[in-house]
């Protein structure tokens, strides 16, 4: 089985870090968000992978994944000209799945548990597509699914009068009678090509479409919001214990996050905290649930739920709460202020 992802797209929800960087790229506890699903993927035990990009996105993650080797993948990039809806971008990769099996993940998904019992599913199944289902309070905003005797029967895209619960998110197993799907359905009212329309049309033709039921945590990282909330979950789950180079009177309230020769001062870290290579922290409180990138700077700073992208300098802040700052970028305060930010890369605040 091989895998297609799907990281096309302008990234407007997530601008402007999306001026410079793909989203799929930015970090989430120190690991850009497409290694955590690549991860996800090797877990689940396939190793080929067709990643689907927008044309000015290419270069940037070949250029960081390369061929994939280093990771025991084969990595493969397919171009979506332009963004015709996720079931476009499905047909854009074709010819790399070709007619076997595949799975489908959609890149701004993360879940607690994987993608190894969907894979399962389906392989140890009769169906021709098995699709992720979570509940959720807000049905309009989702692809919706209604089941019948454990099939999946019907799928509305943000229905005004959901049928259930159920939504549809971004992880899926499909044989190849999708493509045949997506050719019978046409635009929808925004002028895209859906999946949910494919996935119906697959019911329509009577193939067996069947539900996966996911179980821990899942979490869209579509917005700066998003992406704290992800950041929050990964750093429970992922900090282990570790030391601290040059710790002078330093506090440290629970288990800490991982470094390499981070210089920590006079200061407070309150976990969970992840350190990345060269961190220098002084007179600072940091914490909880931040996430700091290599070669940051901080002196006489209260920081906390907050993603700091690498090289980024933090002068006299005194309270930023809920952050999302690019790389290399600075911030100065000359006051008391509570600030919350969504920086970009190089750019510059003071408050």
């Amino acid at each position: 089985m091989r895998a297609v992802i799907l990281c096309a797209g302008e990234g407007t929800r997530m601008r402007p870090l999306t001026y410079s960087q793909a989203k799929h790229l930015i970090p989430i506890a120190n690991k850009p968000v497409i290694d955590l699903i690549l991860q996800a993927v090797k877990d689940a035990g396939i190793r080929e992978i067709g990643i689907v990009v927008s044309p000015g996105a290419r270069a940037g993650f070949k250029s960081y994944l390369q061929d994939g080797s280093r990771n025991d993948l084969e990595l493969s990039y397919i171009v979506q000209q332009k963004p015709k809806g996720l079931a476009h971008a499905v047909q854009c990769a074709q010819g790399f799945v070709g007619s076997e099996p595949f799975l489908l993940y959609l890149g701004d998904n993360l879940l607690e548990n994987g993608v190894r019992g969907l894979v399962e599913q389906f392989q140890q199944g009769d169906s021709h597509a098995s699709i992720s289902l979570v509940e959720v309070d807000n049905p309009r905003s989702f692809g919706v699914a209604w089941l019948e005797e454990d099939e999946i029967k019907k799928v509305v895209e943000k229905p005004d009068n959901p049928l259930t619960n159920l939504a549809v998110i971004g992880t899926y197993v499909f044989d190849h009678h999708i493509f045949a799907a997506i050719e019978k359905i046409g635009p929808s009212k925004r002028g895209e090509l859906e999946i949910t329309d494919a996935i119906q049309q697959l019911i329509d033709d009577g193939y067996r479409v069947v539900p996966h039921r996911v179980t821990g945590w899942w979490k869209d990282v579509g917005t700066p919001a998003d992406m704290i909330d992800a950041n929050q979950l990964l750093l429970d789950a992922m900090i282990p214990e570790t030391r601290i180079k040059d710790g002078t009177n330093l506090e440290v309230k629970g288990k800490k996050g991982q470094n390499e020769n981070a210089k920590v001062r006079d200061s407070r870290l309150i976990a969970p905290v992840m350190l990345g290579k060269d961190v220098v922290i002084e007179s600072s409180v940091i914490g909880p649930y931040v996430s700091i990138g290599d070669g940051v700077i901080i002196r006489n700073s209260r920081i906390e739920n907050s993603i700091i992208l690498e090289r980024a300098v933090i002068m006299g802040a005194r309270s930023i709460d809920r952050s999302l700052i690019g790389r290399y970028a600075e911030v100065k305060s000359m006051g008391d202020s509570s600030s919350r930010f969504l920086l970009g890369d190089h750019s510059q605040a003071l408050i």
